[in-house]
């Protein structure tokens, strides 16, 4: 049986929406499912992790172990996953954690402006991956 991945994400947000459409085209070995921030899944973890549960501007990857990776290591993480040249994101490690955390943070400041308005919706067999 193969390792799955949970990508949390904000469902509302044009830029994490285009994010989680780019995982689902390059996983080709399935190992992730994915679920918004807003929904019941994630307003779970939200609160089983005593995080806020209307900020929505970090990605969240929960591990097959349960371990919790996120911000740029959540980044770096599925990238390594995804394989090919998406692995040559973990040369972006020998950054300290605080930097890459700072620039993921203005990015994440800046997702709504960095999205182009244009929301592709998952296709039905891509729906499947959502838990909610």
């Amino acid at each position: 049986m193969k390792e799955t991945y949970i990508l949390l994400y904000d469902g509302e947000c044009g830029f994490c929406n285009f994010w989680v459409n780019w995982v689902m085209q390059n996983d080709r070995e399935g190992i992730f499912n994915f679920a918004s921030l807003q929904g019941n899944f994630g307003q779970n973890f939200l609160t089983d992790k005593k995080l806020s549960l209307t900020t929505f501007n970090t990605l969240y990857l929960i591990r097959p172990d349960g371990r919790v990776d996120e911000k740029s290591d959540a980044v770096i993480k599925i990238c390594s996953l995804l394989g090919g040249w998406n692995k040559l994101a973990v040369v972006f490690k020998i950054f300290p954690k605080f930097l890459r955390h700072k620039i993921y943070d203005l990015v994440a400041k800046n997702r709504r402006k960095l999205a182009s308005g244009n929301c592709p919706l998952p296709t039905k067999e891509q729906r499947k991956m959502f838990i909610d």
